[in-house]
This record gives C-alpha cells, sequence and structure tokens, in this order.
C-alpha cells in the first residue's frame, strides 16, 4: 500500500477578527496596538483593520470584512458605525462585536457593554458567546432601499434635535449637548399624522413627534420605552402630542410618571410593523443619525436578525 502523505491537518484554524473603526472617534495608533495585542494574547489571528470614511461610513468596510471571512466584525464607533455594520451583517450569520468610542453609544448602553475601556469592551467579544438581537428595516418616503436601525427611528421633534445638536458641544458636554440642542426646538407646530400598527385602522392625531424603539434606553439612561425589549420581536411606539401652553408637562409625565399612559399628551403602542403618514414634511433619524426629511415611514421588525458576540452578562 502506498503511504499517505496527505493525512487531514489537525491544526485548529485560528480565528479572525476585522475592526470596522470610526478614525475621528479613536485614539488612534495606541488604539490600534492594543487591539492587536489583545488578540495576539486571546489566541486570534492579526485583525483586519479597516477604516470608515465621511464618504463610507461602514458598509463598505463591513462588505469587505464578510468578503475576507472573518469570523467577527467589530464596530469601533458611536451609534452611526454601529448601524451601517449591522445593515451589512444583518441576516448573514456573521456575527457583530461592539467597541464604543464616542458620546452616544445608546445600543452598547442597552446592551450592557463597556463603554468606558474599548481594549476591555474588546475583550469581551473576542471571548463572550452570541445572541441574537432584533434587527429594524425602515423604508422612507416609499424608497426603494431599506435601512436598519438597533435603538430608535424618529420622526419630528426628536429628529429635529440630532439635526441641531452642536458637535463641539457633543464634544464637551457628552449627552448634555442634546439637551441643550432639545430646549431650543421645543417650540414648533403640530402636524397631522396617520399611524397604523400591525396593518390595522389609523389613529390620527395631531403630532411633535413619533418614535420607535427597538431598546428601551435612551440618552442619560433615560427609559422612554420601558416595555421594550432587543429580542422579543415587538417594536415600541411612543407618539408625543403636547396641547396647548402647558402641553409639554403633560409629556414629561407622560414619559416620567408612575401611570405612563394617563396623559393626552403622550401615547404609546406596540407591534411587529408601523406606517406613519404625515401632513407636510418632518425631520427623521435612524439611531441618533438624522438622515433627511419625509411624510412617510414603514417599519417593520426582524426578531433575531443580527447576532452579536459579547460577555455573557449582556441581554
Amino acid at each position: 500500500m502506498p503511504e499517505n502523505n496527505h493525512a487531514p491537518d489537525s491544526t485548529p484554524r485560528v480565528r479572525r477578527a476585522a475592526v470596522v473603526i470610526n478614525p475621528a472617534k479613536s485614539v488612534g495608533e495606541a488604539l490600534k496596538g492594543a487591539i492587536f495585542r489583545l488578540c495576539e494574547t486571546q489566541g486570534w489571528a492579526e485583525p483586519l483593520w479597516l477604516e470608515t470614511t465621511v464618504e463610507d461610513p461602514g458598509v463598505g468596510q463591513a462588505r469587505e470584512a464578510l468578503k475576507a471571512g472573518v469570523d467577527v466584525v467589530i464596530a469601533a464607533g458611536g451609534d452611526g458605525t454601529v448601524r451601517c455594520v449591522a445593515e451589512v451583517l444583518a441576516g448573514t450569520g456573521t456575527p457583530m462585536g461592539l467597541v464604543p468610542l464616542g458620546t452616544g453609544n445608546l445600543l452598547a448602553r442597552n446592551l450592557g457593554v463597556d463603554i468606558t475601556d474599548p481594549v476591555s469592551a474588546c475583550y469581551d467579544v473576542l471571548n463572550g458567546s452570541e445572541q441574537a438581537i432584533d434587527v429594524v428595516k425602515s423604508r422612507l418616503n416609499r424608497a426603494d432601499d431599506e435601512q436598519v436601525f438597533l435603538v430608535m427611528a424618529g420622526l419630528g421633534y426628536d429628529a429635529a434635535i440630532m439635526a441641531d445638536t452642536v458637535d463641539v458641544l457633543k464634544d464637551r458636554m457628552g449627552w448634555l449637548a442634546y439637551v441643550e440642542a432639545g430646549i431650543r426646538k421645543l417650540p414648533g407646530k403640530p402636524v397631522k399624522a396617520s399611524i397604523s400598527v400591525d396593518g390595522k385602522e389609523p389613529v390620527r392625531r395631531r403630532i411633535r413627534s413619533v418614535m420607535i424603539g427597538n431598546c428601551g434606553r435612551i440618552m442619560g439612561g433615560i427609559e422612554i420605552f420601558p416595555d421594550a425589549k432587543i429580542d422579543d420581536g415587538v417594536l415600541d411606539l411612543l407618539v408625543l402630542a403636547p396641547r396647548g401652553r402647558l402641553g409639554w408637562l403633560g409629556v414629561v409625565a407622560g414619559i416620567f410618571g408612575r401611570n405612563k399612559n394617563e396623559t393626552e399628551s403622550v401615547e404609546y403602542f406596540q407591534g411587529k410593523s408601523a406606517e406613519i403618514t404625515l401632513e407636510r414634511e418632518q425631520e427623521f433619524q435612524l439611531d441618533g443619525d438624522h438622515l433627511g426629511t419625509g411624510t412617510h415611514l414603514a417599519v417593520t421588525v426582524e426578531r433575531g436578525g443580527l447576532l452579536v458576540r459579547m460577555a455573557a452578562t449582556g441581554v
């Protein structure tokens, strides 16, 4: 019998991560060196390092990572970077990791990811486990292309805050910069809205804002969607309709009071899909990114549409 010199290689394959990083939010070469050393000490191959640009804030880099066949794609940046990476990874089976940088990091906060130490967060990705979370697909103004979000979408007042927050103040004050913009944007006219959940008969309101949540917590740790869970396959809608001079006090009572639903200024809805039609254009945001204006928004939740690799103490 001829000798078999082609026995199968029993050497285990070394896992590899890709890091899609927003260089504007990182501390440069120091963080890169720390993550490269961490991968080496944890038995992972040298990571694929992909920096975002103004022209491509993460989608192209995530596609490149998928093509390279990596084991996890780490989104290192704020919620905008995370959303772009998630848009590519959703439904592929390749997990996403989170290394929070910058001020917002709402998804990381909701998942219990360490937002104070990016190297520690990366360690949790490399040594963690995979958990499935919901992804919400949105279509603005009946566009052909869908966009995803993981935390929250908004039409109206909240999106106007995102559009008008001063970047310099964000760098200096963090989430308090959004409070400053929110105070400036309080004056404004309501708009007629038609809101249909799960294809049911629409309700009609004069609103300042409609927010759709996949997570419960927003800036400053405020629990704006108290019943929201990121893996329950359900969307939470919050309609803000302040009336009269004291209308915003009703909003505050409706969101922060003990009897959250007992106010005419605030209403909560739940469902797997929703459609919102407005009388005139309003500002629009996804996960804190201002994306223009629109009069029509359709959203649908995809339960367990994205795998996230994180510490087992997460969701």
